[in-house]
């Protein structure tokens, strides 16, 4: 049982999927940055109003803060329009340029000294086996 539960996280997906978390985790915090130092002040200065959170309206007795949730919205749309504008629009060229071939292709690189050697081995050695 416990070898099965190793080879499910040694997987590579599960590794990445990890690194993609911790990786978000750090972006929502520099987009969390973002939307307090520069949208907050942004809005503050074109609506008077720096933070939302302060907003509520009464119904029979119940109060609703709804300025919170306007907060989160602005932080969330921020966070969407940083993703979608960073990652998924270069992704979306990247894959049109395959589509069209107009991807630049890597030219590989020369083989080293020692794996052209390590060939030549290998072919005199396929050559004493079957010769």
């Amino acid at each position: 049982m416990l070898k099965g539960f190793k080879a499910f996280i040694m997987r590579g997906n599960i590794v990445d999927l990890a690194i993609a978390v911790v990786i978000g985790a750090a972006f929502g915090a520099v987009v969390a940055a973002l939307v307090a130092d520069f949208v907050t002040p942004l809005i503050a200065a074109l609506f008077g109003k720096p933070d939302f959170s302060g907003l509520t309206f009464t119904i029979n007795h119940s109060v609703f803060r709804y300025g919170h949730f306007i907060n989160v919205m602005i932080s969330f749309l921020a966070v969407a329009g940083a993703i979608y504008f960073i990652v998924v629009v270069p992704m979306q060229k990247l894959a049109d340029r395959r589509k069209t071939g107009q991807e630049v292709l890597e030219a590989t690189p020369a083989p080293s000294d020692e794996a052209v050697l390590l060939k030549e081995i290998r072919d005199v050695l396929v050559r004493n086996a079957n010769g």
